[in-house]
C-alpha cells in the first residue's frame, strides 16, 4: 500500500471528498430552494392563468404596420434601409446607379484611403478578424494600446479607452461613473445613447434648452438635493442641427458649479479646429479642462467603436468597472488598426479638414441663398434642411434619389412633428459641382411639393382611417 499520499488510495479519497462536498452543496441549495418556495406559497395566492402576449398584438408593432400601410396607400416609397453596393462617401451606388451621396459620416474621405486599407489587410493577416475575448481576460492586442495612445496624444490628454460601439461607450461610461445619488444635466437634444446611459445609472436627470448656457445655469442654480456627483453632457457638433456647443461659456459654469463636463465629439473630431482636433482646438481651450471626451470611431476615423479620453484615473476606473468594457469582447483588431491609421493620416494632412470646412460653408451659403431653412447649422459637417411635414420630407428624399442624390429624412418621432428635415452630411471629397447641383435640386423639389400641398395637410384623414379599419 502506498503511504506517500500520491497512490491509488489517495486518489480515491480525494474523489470521495469531492463527491461529499458536491452532495452537501446540492442538499443545501435544494433545502434553501424548498424553504423559499414554501414561504412564497404561504405568502402569495396561486397566480391567475394569463395569456401570453403575441408580438403581433403589441401596439408598437401595430404602429409600424400602420405607418407602412399609410405609405403604401399614398404611394410613398420607404427611404430607409437603402442598400449601398460600394463604400459610401461623397458618391455611392444604390440599385446599380451612381449617386451623389450626402448620407455618409466619412467626413474626411478616409474610408477608402490606400494606407488605411493596407494597414487593415496587414492586421487581418496577423490577428484575424475578432479579438475573441474580453480584453481583461484574453482579448488584449497591441493594436488596442496603440489606438488608445494615439487618441490620447491627438487630444493632448493623459489616456483613453476604447469600446466596441459608440452607443455602448455612452451607455457604459455614464452608468459606470454615475449612480442613484447623482445628477446628470444634459442638452435637450443629446443623443439617445447618453439618455440610455443616464437611465441605466439611476441618476436624477435634468435637461436644459438646446445649446442655451443661460438655461443650463438656471437649472444648476435651482437644483434641489444633495448630490454626490454632477455631470453635464453636451455635443461638440449636434448631429440633428449642426450647431456647435459654446465651450468657453460651459467652462465658466464648470468653474463656478463644480460639475464634470462630458463632451460628445462623434461629429466634431476631425471636423472642428485647424488640424481637426475638435472642440477644444476650435475655441483654443486646454483639453485638460474638459473632464470627459467621448467620441465614435465610425466617422472621421473610418472604423467602428467608441472612446473615452481624459485623465489616467478616469480611464483606469472605466477599464476596471465599466460593464461595457469588462464584460464585452475587445474591439476587433482590424478596426483598431484602421482608426489609428486614419488619425495618422489626419495628422499629416490637415488640409482634409480645411476642405471639409470649405464645402460645409459653401453648402450652407448656397442653401440660404436658395431660401432653404437650414435651422441652427454652423455649416461644418452637418447641414439640415427643415421641411416641417414628415411625409413631405420623405417624399423629398425620394424625389432627390430619382434625380441622383442620396439624402435621408429625419421624421417624427425622432424629431417633433413640424420639424422634419433632410440631413446633409458634408465630406471633404464633395465637389463644388455636386454641392451646387444638390442645393438647386433640393430647392426645386421642395418648392414643387409645397405648391402641391403634399404632406399630412393634404391627406383625407377620414378616408385613410376607413381604409385602415377595413384591413
Amino acid at each position: 500500500m502506498s503511504t506517500n499520499g500520491n497512490g491509488p488510495g489517495a486518489s480515491k479519497m480525494t474523489s470521495s471528498l469531492k463527491e461529499n462536498l458536491l452532495d452537501r452543496m446540492r442538499n443545501t441549495h435544494q433545502s434553501s430552494e424548498r424553504n423559499r418556495m414554501a414561504r412564497s406559497e404561504r405568502e402569495m395566492p396561486p397566480p391567475a392563468r394569463r395569456q401570453q402576449a403575441r408580438f403581433e398584438d403589441l401596439p408598437e408593432y401595430k404602429q409600424v404596420m400602420t405607418q407602412k400601410f399609410a405609405s403604401e396607400q399614398l404611394g410613398i416609397a420607404n427611404p430607409f434601409y437603402r442598400a449601398h453596393q460600394t463604400a459610401a462617401g461623397a458618391t455611392t451606388v444604390i440599385d446599380g446607379r451612381k449617386l451623389i451621396n450626402f448620407a455618409s459620416y466619412d467626413y474626411l474621405g478616409l474610408n477608402r484611403h490606400a494606407e488605411v486599407l493596407a494597414r487593415a489587410r496587414d492586421t487581418i493577416g496577423t490577428f484575424g478578424i475578432s479579438a475573441s475575448a474580453s480584453r481583461l481576460v484574453a482579448g488584449e492586442r497591441p493594436v488596442h494600446v496603440a489606438l488608445e495612445e494615439k487618441i490620447a496624444s491627438f487630444y493632448g490628454v493623459d489616456a483613453a479607452v476604447c469600446f466596441v460601439s459608440g452607443y455602448l461607450t455612452n451607455v457604459a461610461a455614464i452608468s459606470c461613473l454615475m449612480g442613484p445619488k447623482d445628477l446628470v444635466v444634459h442638452d435637450e437634444f443629446i443623443h439617445n445613447s447618453a439618455l440610455a446611459g443616464v437611465k441605466l445609472s439611476g441618476a436624477t436627470r435634468r435637461l436644459f434648452k438646446h445649446n442655451d448656457v443661460a438655461d443650463l445655469e438656471h437649472v444648476l442654480r435651482t437644483v434641489a438635493g444633495d448630490y454626490r456627483r454632477i455631470m453635464v453632457i453636451v455635443e461638440g457638433i449636434y448631429s440633428m442641427d449642426g450647431d456647435v456647443a459654446d465651450l468657453p461659456a460651459l467652462l465658466k459654469l464648470r468653474a463656478e458649479y463644480g460639475f464634470w463636463l462630458m463632451v460628445d465629439e462623434a461629429h466634431s473630431l476631425g471636423v472642428l479646429g485647424k488640424t481637426g482636433r475638435g472642440l477644444a482646438e476650435h475655441f483654443g481651450v486646454d483639453p485638460h479642462e474638459i473632464d470627459i471626451w467621448m467620441g465614435t470611431l465610425s466617422k472621421t476615423t473610418s472604423s467602428c467603436g467608441g472612446y473615452i479620453a481624459g485623465s489616467e484615473a478616469l480611464v483606469e476606473v472605466l477599464k476596471a468597472s465599466a460593464g461595457g468594457f469588462v464584460y464585452s469582447v475587445g474591439l476587433a483588431p482590424v478596426l483598431a488598426a484602421a482608426a489609428t491609421t486614419s488619425l495618422e493620416v489626419l495628422e499629416r494632412e490637415p488640409t482634409r479638414t480645411a476642405a471639409l470646412r470649405r464645402n460645409g460653408a459653401l453648402f450652407l451659403k448656397l442653401a440660404k441663398e436658395a431660401g432653404l431653412d437650414t435651422g441652427l447649422s454652423s455649416g461644418f459637417s452637418v447641414v439640415p434642411v427643415l421641411v416641417g411635414d414628415s411625409l413631405r420630407a420623405v417624399q423629398l428624399s425620394n424625389d432627390l434619389l430619382a434625380e441622383g442624390v442620396n439624402a435621408l429624412p429625419i421624421i417624427h418621432p425622432a424629431v417633433p412633428e413640424g420639424l422634419a428635415r433632410l440631413r446633409f452630411f458634408i465630406t471633404s471629397d464633395h465637389t463644388e459641382e455636386q454641392i451646387r447641383r444638390t442645393v438647386t435640386l433640393t430647392a426645386e423639389r421642395l418648392a414643387d411639393l409645397t405648391a402641391r400641398n403634399f404632406g399630412l395637410g393634404g391627406i383625407d384623414i377620414d378616408q385613410m382611417m376607413k381604409a385602415l379599419s377595413a384591413r
